[in-house]
């Protein structure tokens, strides 16, 4: 919490430096890695469309479960066994990785739907904000300034790793289960400044896999998006709750 604390802590006080050309030239990003930069939100922009079809294809007929959860983890694995060479072949499946990623969050959004259809809204303008900022931080930081978060976030998720596999095993509680969430928001929220500035930093040593690197971004935004999404439908269910016992 204190390395969290001091990310925000020194975000503020850099403020005091920005400036209007500091915000124009993204702290001396070359053109280059301003121009790969584009193809890579261009590239999650395309994929967050594909996703979104996913989870309509589920409303339509049901098939997120297990089989797409697993068919989009072979598409990731197919994708990064593929040479760069091969761009053509590796956006389709950068698109049929996420499209199955919304196919396997489409029963997710479905409760959703039948519970209150505005907070699928509020989740996705909650998560593109909070992504946009963080991505915003880590260009306007310096160089490398918070890629030594990455060992952290590594530790963590290895910890949120192990809690999940033990409550499978022995069971877990209300509490267990609220820990991993906020845990893991905390984590995926980190790891959106620690990999956009790690692609910044690849790119300048030459390292120009846009398709790598908005599958690395879209996994970010999918992990915020759901912990997001939970943490609000179990709010809306405690709020109905509450007014199921006031009526009666």
């Amino acid at each position: 919490m204190e390395t969290f604390s001091s990310f925000f802590q020194s975000q503020s006080s850099s403020r005091s430096g920005w400036s209007y050309e500091s915000l124009k030239n993204f702290r001396q990003i070359s053109p280059v890695v301003q121009n790969h930069l584009k193809q890579v939100y261009l590239a999650l922009g395309c994929a967050l469309v594909a996703s979104a079809v996913g989870v309509y294809l589920h409303l339509l007929w049901n098939i997120g479960g297990f089989l797409t959860t697993l068919t989009c983890l072979g598409s990731i694995l197919w994708l990064l066994s593929t040479p760069p060479y091969e761009e053509r072949k590796r956006v389709t499946l950068l698109m049929a990785a996420a499209l199955f990623q919304g196919a396997s969050v489409g029963p997710l959004i479905d409760l959703v739907i039948d519970i209150d259809p505005s907070i699928l809204v509020s989740c996705f303008v909650g998560t593109a904000i909070a992504f946009g900022c963080f991505s915003a931080a880590a260009m306007l930081a310096k160089r490398r300034e918070y890629l030594y978060l990455g060992g952290l976030l590594s530790s963590g998720l290895s910890i949120l790793f192990w809690l999940h596999f033990a409550s499978s095993i022995f069971g877990g509680s209300t509490a267990l289960f609220q820990f991993e969430l906020y845990f893991g928001l905390l984590l995926f929220v980190g790891y959106i400044v620690v990999d956009t500035q790690e692609i910044i930093e690849r790119a300048h040593l030459g390292e120009l896999d846009y398709v790598k690197h908005s599958l690395t971004l879209f996994t970010d935004f999918a992990a915020v998006f759901v912990r997001i999404l939970i943490i609000m439908l179990k709010h809306a269910a405690e709020k109905d709750q509450k007014k199921r016992r006031r009526r009666n």
